[in-house]
């Protein structure tokens, strides 16, 4: 049977005969139904007419993004550490040039996401790296949409998963938002991947924060506190986001910079 994938969010289902009758990631407040209707296609589809690329960002730092734009259009991360390499976030198209690239670069370890929008195949991406464990915090257990063993569901603020590498639950976006701080990141200043639990705006001194980003729904008060007050302890010099945004320097002091800003315009 098919594994029938949302043509408007990228997300794979659990295998079926036919598809779904509605895509539950994009039915949700925070994504949408396409203008034509709930759509459906195969990882066999995207893979015929799309490719992925490859920038490297930094030292030890990849990112893969998909061309032509598919779904939102998010890029997934790739860090290397002498642990093993740890892939943050995910895309939808993996076909064999993709693996073929990152098993030269030393394979993977660890998939980890930041929250459900970026689902996409992750089972595919674990099985082609023999079965490596995804990392998705339990709060967001309820909108995964192709169980399997080899996800792991992590529960508290924090989860070592490498040397240096933490993932942050932030809530806000979803119960389960998180980030990863990535110590050793921007020579050893420190890095934070933030999805778009925090979203680097187009100033980029500035990141934002939102409940529902295609609909325009902000997060309340204690919300943007709390994801401050969560990312607060860790040292990072650098954010990059799910969309090739980055904050070159100084990005702990914009997180909370910008959060001041948010919060007198709401109240």
């Amino acid at each position: 049977m098919p594994n029938y994938m949302c043509a408007t969010c990228g997300t794979q289902y659990a295998a079926s005969e036919q598809p779904p009758a509605i895509c539950t990631i994009c039915s949700d407040e925070r994504q949408y139904i396409g203008p034509n209707g709930q759509q459906w296609m195969l990882l066999s589809d995207l893979q015929r007419a799309h490719h992925n690329v490859f920038k490297d960002l930094a030292p030890n730092l990849t990112s893969v993004v998909t061309e032509p734009k598919f779904a939102i259009g998010q890029r997934a991360h790739i860090i290397q550490t002498p642990a093993g390499n740890v892939l943050w976030d995910c895309i939808s198209l993996i076909d064999d040039a993709t693996i073929e690239k990152i098993q030269a670069m030393g394979g993977l370890s660890a998939i980890a996401l930041s929250h459900p929008h970026y689902y996409s195949t992750i089972v595919n991406w674990s099985k082609a790296f023999g079965d490596i464990p995804i990392y998705i915090h339990a709060n967001d257990r309820q909108h995964v949409t192709q169980p399997d063993p080899v996800i792991r569901f992590w529960e508290g603020d924090t989860r070592s998963i490498g040397d240096g590498l933490t993932l942050i639950c932030c809530k806000g976006h979803f119960e389960g938002s998180s980030a990863l701080h990535w110590r050793d990141g921007a020579d050893g200043r420190g890095v934070l991947f933030t999805g778009d639990t925090i979203l680097v705006v187009s100033d980029t001194r500035y990141v934002t924060f939102m409940y529902s980003y295609p609909n325009y729904i902000p997060l309340p008060v204690r919300k943007v506190r709390h994801i401050v007050d969560t990312v607060k302890p860790f040292a990072f010099d650098q954010i990059y986001d799910a969309f090739g945004r980055i904050v070159k320097s100084d990005a702990h002091g914009a997180v909370i910079r910008s959060a001041e800003r948010y919060i007198k315009a709401i109240e």
